[in-house]
């Protein structure tokens, strides 16, 4: 258990935030505001919505915490956008009538949300793809899996609900394989290794995840491919799959992602504009025929460009 200021932060996902009070006294707007990544305001929002509990028992939000009480904080649904098909070019790397696998670009966000409404993935393949699995629900269809907006790379589309359920069971049981390209900074130490630490939501900023004691199994195996002294370029196979796991994990080890604004440093001199990682790589069974099928996605060109620009400083 890790605290947070004179307060303990037990558990934190999309669905729910849960403190255990250490030192009273303290108003549970200003509480809430404290432990969480909510202002005042929004607190105070939350707290008359009842989506703020004390104990299981809603209270006033001017109520004085006491040591030992369990905070819940239920954080509202995102209000809901308008999903519209786009013209979007898209990289289709592969279809037949079950599935889709698609390269997608540096910067495009997979599904619509607050903030992100139109030219993402979802609203590309609408347009280019008429048959999608709803099972990922009105605002995801065809998603099985995701892939960071700033990540490249490849990522595999469901065309009706059998395809859907099966590709999830194959993702839950790591039957699907997923290989990344990755910039790291520094120098490893090793050729190989595995990073084995739980993710769960941060315990002070939910935008962001951490390895947290008590978080999701999360395993990530890493193999060095080149070495540029200051940096390294990784092949890095995910066992799990949590939000940012490898992000998250290299960081954890001290060798966050060149160009990572949320988990490194961010700035770089090599012209990414964000995370340098890219989905090379995806081994699948064909959820009709049992095959056994691997894609392949090249490097983009601004992280080719930057490993040539590495090989020459050496």
């Amino acid at each position: 258990m890790n605290e947070t200021g004179n307060n303990r932060v037990i558990f934190a996902d999309d669905e729910r935030i849960v403190i255990t009070v250490v030192s009273g006294g303290m108003r549970l707007d200003a509480f809430v505001a404290e432990n969480t990544d909510y202002t005042r305001s929004a607190a105070q929002r939350l707290i008359d919505s009842g989506a703020v509990l004390v104990d299981g028992v809603q209270k006033k939000t001017k109520y004085a915490v006491r040591a030992g009480e369990t905070v819940t904080v239920d954080p509202p649904e995102p209000e809901p956008v308008e999903l519209e098909e786009e013209d979007i070019p898209l990289d289709i790397v592969y279809q037949d009538a079950d599935i889709a696998v698609i390269n997608k670009p540096v910067g495009m966000v997979v599904h619509p949300a607050a903030g992100n409404p139109s030219g993402t993935l979802v609203n590309a393949i609408m347009f280019h793809i008429k048959d999608l699995s709803g099972i990922g629900g009105e605002m995801r269809p065809g998603i099985v899996h995701r892939i960071d907006k700033n990540t490249s790379g490849l990522i595999v589309i469901a065309k009706n609900d059998e395809a859907h359920n099966f590709l999830s069971d194959e993702l839950k049981t790591h039957s699907v394989s997923r290989v990344y390209c990755a910039l790291a900074e520094g120098n490893f130490k090793e050729d190989c290794g595995t990073v084995d630490a739980p993710i769960a939501r941060h315990r002070t900023d939910r935008k962001r995840m951490a390895v947290v004691m008590g978080g999701r199994n999360a395993i990530t195996h890493w193999r060095v491919e080149e070495r540029f002294g200051t940096k390294t370029l990784l092949r890095v196979e995910l066992e799990t799959g949590r939000t940012h796991q490898i992000r998250v994990h290299l960081a954890h080890i001290g060798h966050p992602l060149v160009g990572d604004d949320v988990y490194g440093g961010g700035k770089n001199d090599l012209g990414f504009k964000g995370q340098a990682l890219h989905a090379a790589e995806l081994r699948l069974t064909h959820p009709r025929t049992g095959e056994k099928m691997t894609f392949h996605a090249p490097l983009p060109e601004v992280f080719q460009k930057a490993l040539e620009k590495l090989r020459k400083r050496k």
